[in-house]
């Protein structure tokens, strides 16, 4: 008989694995764009460069975070908080910086932005602090014991 659990496990490891190459590659990728697109700092203005050159390095950054968290995900069949947070906070970081640079956000929108920030900054620091790694870090119901009446009466 066909074990069910053994079959999907293998699918899986086998797009997680199929998807960390495709991770790789593109992380290679976008580095030597990167590293090519340097001449555009130095043969257009020093604006469109400098913009260009922090929206490629932010973006390197993401493709980083979501290899290790695929990696992470490979290795421990689990998707840990922190990393997923860590890749969000970058996705919303690098767009603050490309429309900062370009000059397309109201300032509306960029306290928006920045509060997500904010609020995934403090589901990061919980997702440490109540971590299962961690042997003080996880969250512990208190312990209050309850007397039960084995008694049969009802008052």
């Amino acid at each position: 008989m066909i074990d069910n659990n053994k079959v999907f496990r293998k699918i899986i490891d086998s797009i997680t694995t199929l998807f960390l190459y495709v991770l790789l590659l593109t992380l290679v990728v976008g580095m030597v764009k990167t590293v090519f697109d340097l001449r555009l700092t130095l043969f257009t203005s020093l604006d469109i460069g400098f913009n260009h050159m922090v929206s490629s390095v932010l973006t390197i950054f993401i493709l980083i975070d979501l290899f290790n968290t695929f990696v992470d995900y490979h290795e421990h069949e689990r998707i840990k908080l922190t990393y997923v947070t860590d890749a969000t906070i970058l996705i919303v970081m690098r767009e603050i910086a490309v429309g900062m640079y370009a000059k397309e956000f109201t300032y509306d929108f960029i306290f928006a932005l920045s509060s997500l920030i904010l609020v995934l900054g403090i589901v990061r620091v919980l997702a440490i602090k109540y971590s299962p790694e961690h042997e003080g870090g996880s969250f512990n119901f208190p312990n209050i014991s309850v007397k039960k009446d084995v008694s049969g009466s009802d008052d």
